[in-house]
């Protein structure tokens, strides 16, 4: 199939970036979405023109790395990441808009892709475990629900990619946070430290500059993982109960 693709271009965060159109030719049905973005990049190399960065990692959409707003969506017309998007969800002579993630807290490096590092600081600031939780075989000794493991699971399954904040039309991380607060708080050896970690993240979660929770759900619908709403409920309890703890002290 034959397409243009309306690509944003920019040196820099300091740089104002804009749109640039590509025409490529003979792409295959068969090619998934970056496998598309080699292809163009080839050309752009014979050329001796500067190819479009973007980023990329294990294309088995586990790494949460790749990360595109395309046609107006985080990772596309399909709920995937972009690594798994292939080429047979679009039409020959289809005209495609590819962009970064939009958040102030994801600043653009170059061309597509863009700093997220303000995940990895939310996760310093508190997900994880510290204390002494025993050994492997201690872990089989404590019993946990089914429904509880199923949701602890369900919640750690975040890859981190940052299309729930992509989708946000506040830019807000409260699914991401949410997830990792979750997936930790329901199981024994994350319950010590609980309170402690949900005031630390949420802070940093302020801090880096996300928005508010809109409370329309686009974060959920278009996360490829399908990471749930109930999530950010959980968080809040988490929060306004160690908020009511600390008061209490």
């Amino acid at each position: 199939m034959n397409l243009t693709l309306k690509v944003w271009r920019q040196k820099n965060s300091s740089d104002k970036g804009g749109f640039v159109n590509y025409n490529i030719a003979d792409i295959s049905e068969d090619m998934s979405f970056l496998e598309m973005l080699d292809v163009l990049n080839e050309e752009l190399s014979e050329k001796g023109e500067d190819p479009v960065h973007f980023d990329h990692d294990c294309r088995e959409g586990i790494c949460g790395m790749c990360s595109l707003h395309i046609n107006g969506k985080p990772h596309g017309p399909q709920q995937t990441t972009t690594c798994q998007l292939h080429m047979r969800s679009f039409k020959d002579g289809d005209t495609i808009t590819i962009e970064p993630w939009r958040a102030a807290a994801f600043p653009v490096v170059k061309d597509l892709v863009v700093d997220r590092g303000a995940f990895d600081r939310i996760i310093q600031a508190g997900g994880y475990v510290s204390v002494n939780t025993g050994g492997v075989p201690d872990a089989n000794e404590i019993p946990i629900p089914k429904k509880i493991a199923d949701e602890a699971f369900d919640a750690a399954t975040c890859i981190g990619c940052g299309a729930c904040v992509a989708a946000c039309k506040n830019a807000s991380a409260m699914l991401f946070t949410s997830a990792k607060i979750s997936q930790l708080a329901m199981l024994p050896q994350g319950k010590v430290e609980r309170k402690e970690r949900a005031e630390k993240m949420i802070a940093q979660m302020d801090e880096e500059g996300f928005g508010a929770c809109t409370n329309t759900g686009a974060c959920s619908i278009e996360c490829p993982k399908g990471i749930s709403l109930t999530n950010i409920a959980r968080m809040n309890r988490e929060y306004f109960s160690a908020i009511v703890s600390s008061e209490n002290v």
